[in-house]
């Protein structure tokens, strides 16, 4: 190896270091606020975005010096913000469900995203870097600028920090404590509360920090770019289990140097510029196979994790009632056909060609309990079969893409066999992740244009129009939710919703919880290959920036605003979006609302975890209906005074026996009807 080999190997190392320091300082954030209070924080590098622009506003908007600017951001407003977010949001989704906890940050994502967007709109942002960007000091022949070197320095201060904050301080033991059990830290005298609010309050400012580190590295600050910078850093957060900072420290460093030795000596592969088109977007994909290949090795024990939730319970609705909800919502659309104007249809349809891909998330999520971030992929693979077979025959585009999602939903599922909860959660997102910077641009699927996704062809009935397809598109959405509900209603169905509620004891009795999830999986991905087919085929064209990861998580955000165990919530969460975006088109002064109104809905769950509109519905309408039917009131609980700790054997009387049956029978209600 020649001197100038020796010189190229070290300033990639170099780099590496320094990207890995501005990993480590935002994963180290993640890692804290998800140590101490076991929430996730998917708006992390939101946050730092947020801090990156504010930065940006004092330091050169304003003209304030770069140490006053930095102490107003990172010492001041962050730190109030995380106050904030934990007093008003975090706090009391200790047992909230994991899709809740999850739909909350990701909420606060959407909502930081649409603000960064109103108030910084398109224009030329440069974030100078620290002393300069031609300054700096060489290392054996290579440059290095200030910045990066102070960045790597920064990260080894926050993590000497951090370390003896968190065993060296009453307040780090607390913090450390407060996950494990809140009650046991309140009885020795601690407030779990106030450690909470610390934790939130320091991993804000830590994330300001790598936002601020972060922009110099761009030409221009680019929100959905500095926004993603935590998904960077999942992988490192990962490596350390979510727990260990020194791990957490080396997760970072090899992940920096991995991206920079990729960077610098895969074109050296391929002389010529010959390097194929499938690894030209490798570097960018690192971070999501990094953390693919980390939460596959991590030991199965190390990954599970102390979370008690309450699972909420809403009726099953019969066959009959699933009909009677289809035939309502055909006739709704056959009326909205009639009666609403060209562009309404376009906005209208779309909600109902989204909730196609909703729905796929209530078998998954709603009945088995698994969260998956990636449906908008699966989405992706449909409309990509219908570009590419569609021509030759519709019908071979639709049995393509939904062949081919339900296999490529498999292919995921299988190494994600022994992961659950937030780790599921963010296997799916990694290949959300790789989908969208791997796959998709690829000219073999979507490439850098835009495609023409033809519609289906049915003898005999033309769907060119809009209005047609419009009902359509209604008409399969009542067909895939009385399809949902059936498969609820059987022993399928049960064992789901057995796997959700405890899969130690679905072991113990003998059922394959592995085939279970291989096969929701596969169901699952092919309702969303489907919804991509039919959705994107009214669209009438697909492109890979509409299959982006971070537009792949606004799918499970409203999932839940709707209610995730309801097939019809499905559909209420793709109106309301069609509505905010009828609203937000129409009324120039809310031109806003289809940016924020789904963060606020979704934020606003935190206060009430449980309240899903169809299910705040459902309450209603039972209350009403005990209301006003005769003799309500003297109305008798079978249930009333019967012991629930009743030996085996015990004779029940037959109201008592369809009492029980009726409380067993938990998870849905109809269509969109009762």
């Amino acid at each position: 190896m020649g001197v100038a080999e020796v010189r190229q190997f070290l300033a990639f190392t170099i780099f590496g270091l320094a990207a890995g320091g501005i990993f480590f300082v935002a994963a180290s954030g993640l890692v804290l606020t998800y140590a101490t209070t076991g929430v996730f924080n998917f708006a992390h590098g939101a946050v730092g975005m947020i801090a990156a622009f504010v930065y940006w506003q004092l330091r050169v908007e304003s003209g304030l010096p770069t140490l006053v600017a930095l102490v107003i951001v990172v010492g001041v407003l962050a730190p109030l913000a995380g106050l904030v977010i934990e007093r008003f949001l975090i706090r009391g989704l200790d047992t909230a469900p994991l899709a809740t906890t999850l739909v909350v940050t990701v909420g606060l994502l959407a909502g930081l995203i649409g603000v960064a967007d109103q108030v910084w709109k398109s224009e030329v942002r440069v974030v100078p870097a620290f002393f300069g960007r031609e300054s700096g000091f060489d290392v054996f022949g290579v440059f290095v600028s200030w910045q990066r070197a102070i960045t790597f320095l920064v990260a080894i201060g926050v993590a000497i920090g951090l370390r003896l904050l968190l065993f060296n301080t009453r307040l780090g033991v607390t913090m450390r404590a407060t996950v494990d059990d809140r009650e046991l830290v309140s009885l020795n005298g601690a407030r779990p509360a106030w450690a909470g609010a610390a934790s939130w309050a320091l991993g804000a400012a830590l994330a300001a920090l790598a936002g601020i580190l972060l922009a110099p590295e761009f030409a221009r600050l680019e929100v959905i770019g500095l926004t993603l910078l935590v998904v960077d850093a999942y992988a490192a957060a990962v490596v350390g289990r979510l727990r260990s900072l020194p791990l957490t420290f080396l997760g970072a460093m090899i992940l920096g140097l991995l991206i920079n030795y990729t960077i610098g000596y895969l074109p050296r592969a391929f002389p010529n510029n010959s390097l194929p088109s499938y690894l030209g977007q490798l570097p960018q994909a690192i971070p999501a196979i990094m953390l693919f290949v980390v939460l596959l090795l991590l030991p199965q024990a190390r990954l599970r994790g102390a979370r008690h939730t309450v699972a909420t319970k809403v009726k099953v609705a019969s066959f009959r009632s699933s009909l009677i909800g289809f035939a309502v919502l055909v006739t709704a659309a056959l009326l909205a056909a009639s009666l609403l104007s060209d562009r309404n249809i376009v906005r209208i349809g779309s909600g109902i060609g989204l909730a196609l891909v909703v729905i796929s998330l209530v078998p998954l999520t709603g009945y088995a309990g698994q969260v998956s971030l990636g449906q908008l992929a699966f989405a992706g693979i449909g409309a990509w079969a219908m570009v590419e077979f569609g021509d030759t025959s519709p019908w071979l585009g639709i049995g393509v893409g939904v062949v081919g999602a339900a296999s490529l939903g498999v292919v995921v599922a299988l190494p994600a066999l022994r992961l659950e909860g937030l780790y599921l959660a963010l296997m799916t997102l990694a290949f959300a992740l790789f989908m969208e910077v791997q796959v998709f641009p690829l000219d073999d699927f979507f490439g850098a244009a835009s495609n023409v996704v033809p519609r289906l062809d049915i003898p005999g009935l033309s769907l060119e129009s809009d209005r047609t397809y419009f009902v359509f598109m209604a008409v399969v959405y009542g067909l895939v939710a009385v399809a949902v509900l059936a498969m609820r209603r059987g022993s399928f169905g049960r064992r789901l919703v057995a796997m959700r509620d405890s899969p130690a004891a679905c072991a113990t009795l003998g059922m394959s919880t592995s085939r279970t999830k291989l096969i929701v999986f596969a169901v699952s991905a092919a309702i969303a290959g489907l919804g991509g087919a039919i959705y994107w085929g009214f669209r009438g064209s697909a492109s890979n920036v509409e299959f982006t990861m971070v537009a792949g998580l606004a799918i499970l955000l409203l999932a839940v605003i709707g209610g995730v165990s309801t097939a019809s919530g499905a559909l209420v969460g793709g109106l309301f979006f069609a509505v905010i975006t009828i609203i937000g088109e129409e009324a120039e002064a809310l031109d806003w609302l289809p940016a924020i109104a789904p963060a606020v809905v979704g934020i606003s769950l935190a206060r009430n975890p449980d309240g899903a509109v169809v299910q705040v519905a459902e309450r209603v309408r039972e209350r009403l209906l005990g209301r006003w039917s005769p003799g309500a009131e003297e109305a008798a609980d079978p249930l009333e005074g019967l012991d629930a700790s009743l030996p085996i054997g015990v004779d029940l009387t037959p109201a008592q026996v369809r009492a029980l049956d009726r409380e067993l029978a938990l998870e849905e209600v109809s269509v969109v009807g009762p």
